[in-house]
């Protein structure tokens, strides 16, 4: 099969990897011309799209953000999308998790919890998040058997999502203050949130108050609260999470003693919030790229040292996470460039802000281990912020400290 790939950013990239994999012709085309592809074998255009070559294609995997653009309108018209062309993914029970935080953390928790329970699981989506992408996901339904498929849904890919998957049941965990840019205002992100969650059976967080006002216009939906099993992850709001898995299971009639074995003893994933205890220091490391996510996690204690990730320079909204570390009172704060190197923006906020402790710089990840050194056995240190795959690494050498 011959597939069109219009849109070469993460979702647009990882859709070739999916197509590639499975021996596919490949159309590539971007309008940015400083895109660099590492696939080889794929017939490309950069700086403008071929629509004779789209059109003839067997099909069109679309980047989500060009879902509304005319060139967006018009295969959607010509129903050529790869989710018009394939439809074994829409046989299969589907599980959406969609919000601003712990969709990844809650989405495993549900995988878990079903596989446990003897189901064939099929688990992706929102390539952001670090899936390999909604396409992957409508590719592997195609050549494999599964019971349910679980869909991480980015907040900017709702319409998206709508078109490409058949939802019969979505977990909402929160309404928080991220991709700004996109929704322009919380107000529009809730409005937008309530119009995908209407026609479905939807599962929402009860203590977000943006949720419950959005149950208002919903006719069939449940609340869901914390689990009350204990768990070996970080955090109350990894309670919440959870209450979103166990909420799936049950309404699957799944066994309470699978769910509670599975809650129980679920382990954190790679990239998201862990604790560690070395040599007396507390250490909380994990991807917390916007202000709800920092939030949750400096209610759960002090951290005189904070290892910041600094976000990406047109991403203004994401620096306001130093505002709630400048209101935690830490002793050190600590920027590294995670998205991309606006150290410098973050000493300015913070210096806005009054802080008077010291602040550090590092460029390189390698530098971590010798600056961070003398905190370690007498001082609570939170490493987090924006840069997941960073983060990942930094996480990887903590816990490596923890075993040694």
């Amino acid at each position: 099969m011959k597939v069109a790939v219009i849109g070469l950013g993460v979702e647009g990239k990882k859709a070739i990897k999916s197509l590639k994999n499975r021996n596919h012709q490949i159309y590539a085309t971007d309008l940015n011309k400083e895109i660099i592809l590492k696939e080889k074998d794929v017939d490309l255009d950069l700086g403008f799209h071929d629509e004779d070559k789209i059109f003839s294609a067997d099909a069109v995997a679309l980047s989500p953000g060009l879902w509304q653009t005319p060139l967006g309108k018009k295969v959607k018209k010509s129903k050529i999308l790869l989710s018009d062309k394939i439809n074994t993914h829409r046989s299969i029970f589907t599980i959406g998790v969609t919000g601003t935080n712990g969709k990844t953390t809650t989405s495993f928790l549900i995988k878990s919890i079903l596989e446990k329970a003897g189901m064939d699981v099929l688990i992706g989506g929102n390539a952001g998040g670090g899936f390999d992408g909604y396409s992957e996901l409508i590719l592997e339904a195609d050549g494999d058997k599964y019971q349910v498929m679980i869909v991480e849904v980015c907040d900017m890919t709702l319409d998206y999502a709508e078109h490409c998957f058949d939802f019969d049941l979505v977990v909402a965990t929160n309404i928080g203050a991220d991709h700004l840019n996109h929704h322009q205002s919380l107000e529009n992100y809730a409005h937008n949130l309530g119009a995908f969650l209407k026609s479905k059976h939807s599962l929402l967080n009860k203590q977000d108050k943006y949720l419950v006002e959005i149950s208002k216009n919903l006719v069939n939906f449940s609340f869901y609260d914390k689990t009350s099993y204990p768990l070996l992850l970080f955090g109350e709001f990894n309670k919440i999470n959870a209450g979103a898995a166990e909420t799936v299971a049950q309404f699957l009639k799944i066994k309470q003693d699978i769910i509670k074995d599975s809650l129980e003893n679920f382990n954190p994933i790679k990239g998201r919030i862990k604790s560690f205890n070395i040599q007396g220091s507390h250490i909380v490391v994990g991807k917390t790229d916007n202000v709800g996510a920092i939030q949750e996690v400096l209610k759960e204690g002090d951290f005189p040292v904070m290892v910041v990730g600094t976000p990406r320079k047109e991403e203004k909204w994401r620096f306001q996470i130093l505002e709630e570390v400048y209101k935690s009172h830490p002793e050190t704060i600590i920027l590294f460039p995670g998205l991309e190197d606006t150290t410098s923006l973050g000493v300015k906020k913070l210096i806005s802000l009054g802080f008077e402790g010291e602040v550090k710089i590092i460029k390189e990840l390698n530098q971590l281990p010798e600056i961070i050194k003398p905190y370690i056995s007498f001082k609570n240190i939170f490493i987090g912020g924006n840069g997941q795959n960073k983060i990942m690494k930094i996480q990887n050498y903590i816990e490596s400290l923890s075993k040694g």
